[in-house]
């Protein structure tokens, strides 16, 4: 449990447990369990009101319940996660129903709704960086006839207007392709903080993106005038 919770932290979340017991009972459990902070002899207005606190504080909070004192914060929170085992009244207020009726579960749903965002993200960044190197690549030698100065930032020599956008349009087509997998599969999900994640999601996706048009984009222009398509 207390090694669950620590992937807890390195996401950069506080898990906090909310009980009816008495101080002395709920802190020595706390204790075993390993979590951050605890709130004894709650009620069910007490369990809402902290989370309402939390998410007045601009926080997203999870919660995990099974007792239809805990429904009322399990409808409040932003993901409620009700045990199987639980009463009907907690599994019908929260999001979803953990079937094997685990606590621990909770941990695995915020890595799997972190994992979809950083995938999203990921492919959000490498498809606006690509686009933007895009047109750096073919801009040049679409317009070479019109205004020929702009013969100087053809660096990768494209042969004709018409060869650059024919091999755009086919590079952008097999890149798409090529993000089928990485769309279905998932970005791996590593516990880290925000920070990280982002620098690591930039330099590997953003610089990424960056650069594959230039090389991709000159093969395909080779090989278009080459079989004389443009």
């Amino acid at each position: 449990m207390k090694d669950r919770l620590a992937q807890l932290r390195s996401m950069g979340i506080t898990t906090v447990m909310i009980t009816g017991d008495n101080p002395l009972t709920a802190a020595a459990i706390a204790a075993e369990a390993g979590v951050d902070n605890f709130l004894a002899q709650a009620s069910p207005a007490d369990k809402l009101n902290y989370i309402k606190k939390e998410q007045a504080e601009g926080r997203l909070v999870a919660m995990t319940g099974d007792g239809t004192n805990d429904a009322p914060a399990l409808a409040q929170a932003d993901v409620g996660l009700a045990m199987n085992t639980g009463t009907m009244a907690a599994k019908e207020a929260g999001n979803m129903v953990d079937l094997d009726s685990n606590p621990t579960k909770l941990i695995e749903v915020v890595a799997i709704g972190k994992q979809l965002l950083i995938t999203r993200g990921a492919l959000t960044t490498f498809s606006i960086a690509n686009d933007v190197a895009k047109y750096f690549a073919i801009i040049p030698a679409m317009f070479l006839a019109t205004y020929p100065a702009l013969g100087a930032l053809n660096i990768m020599g494209l042969h004709n207007p018409r060869s650059a956008v024919l091999s755009a349009v086919i590079f952008n087509a097999l890149i798409l392709i090529a993000l089928v997998p990485l769309a279905l599969r998932g970005v791996r999900y590593r516990p880290q903080g925000a920070g990280a994640l982002l620098r690591r999601n930039l330099l590997i996706y953003g610089l990424g993106g960056l650069i594959s048009p230039f090389p991709g984009i000159w093969a395909i222009d080779q090989l278009v005038y080459l079989f004389g398509l443009a």
